[in-house]
């Protein structure tokens, strides 16, 4: 079999969890003994370091991590370099709202992007990807809305125990809210 026709290596999915939210809880606690400025550089460096245990183990990064952590390279940056903790709570908008954007221009040029999102783990009619993409869009325009008033209206603290404690299970629920779509539009792997 050729490099180019091997399968993707994939991550235990309890494993991709920690890579995608270890970095968020270090953020929490960080803060809680440290402060906002402590926290954002323990971020930093556990993002990058999440990165690099990835690439490791199975060769490559999914392009979603990459570009968040991108985005929290950059933030995390000016906040440390400016001292303003501004840009580390405006970094979840500014995330939630490409992703928004990203998913809405696919659905545009007619190519609902979250099948790739995915990558491949499920495979939908193309009405049930359409729908989701949909779906998944506006979820995260509500988030980027619900970011902004809350940085705006709460202490730090609150922010960031939120941030971690609240976006995930409300993360969490919408895709659990999705399965009837899922049951609803699957169709067989074309592999089997």
């Amino acid at each position: 079999m050729s490099a180019s026709n091997k399968p993707k290596t994939k991550l235990n999915p309890l494993v991709k969890i920690v890579f995608d939210f270890g970095p968020l809880v270090l953020f929490f606690f960080a803060n809680s003994y440290r402060g906002i400025f402590f926290a954002t550089a323990v971020f930093m460096i556990a993002v990058i370091a999440a990165l690099a245990i990835q690439y490791f183990l199975i060769r490559r990064i999914p392009i979603v991590p990459v570009v968040t952590a991108a985005i929290v390279l950059v933030f995390g940056g000016l906040t440390l370099w400016l001292q303003n903790e501004t840009f580390i709570k405006m970094k979840p908008t500014i995330i939630y709202a490409m992703f928004a954007a990203i998913l809405l221009a696919g659905l545009a040029t007619g190519r609902p992007l979250f099948e790739l999102v995915l990558d491949n783990a499920f495979h939908l009619k193309e009405e049930g990807w359409k729908k989701l993409t949909w779906r998944w869009a506006l979820f995260f325009l509500a988030l980027a809305v619900l970011n902004e008033v809350l940085w705006r209206s709460v202490s730090t603290d609150t922010w960031v125990a939120f941030k971690t404690f609240g976006f995930l299970p409300l993360t969490l629920i919408f895709a659990l809210a999705q399965a009837p779509l899922f049951i609803r539009y699957a169709i067989k792997s074309p592999q089997s």
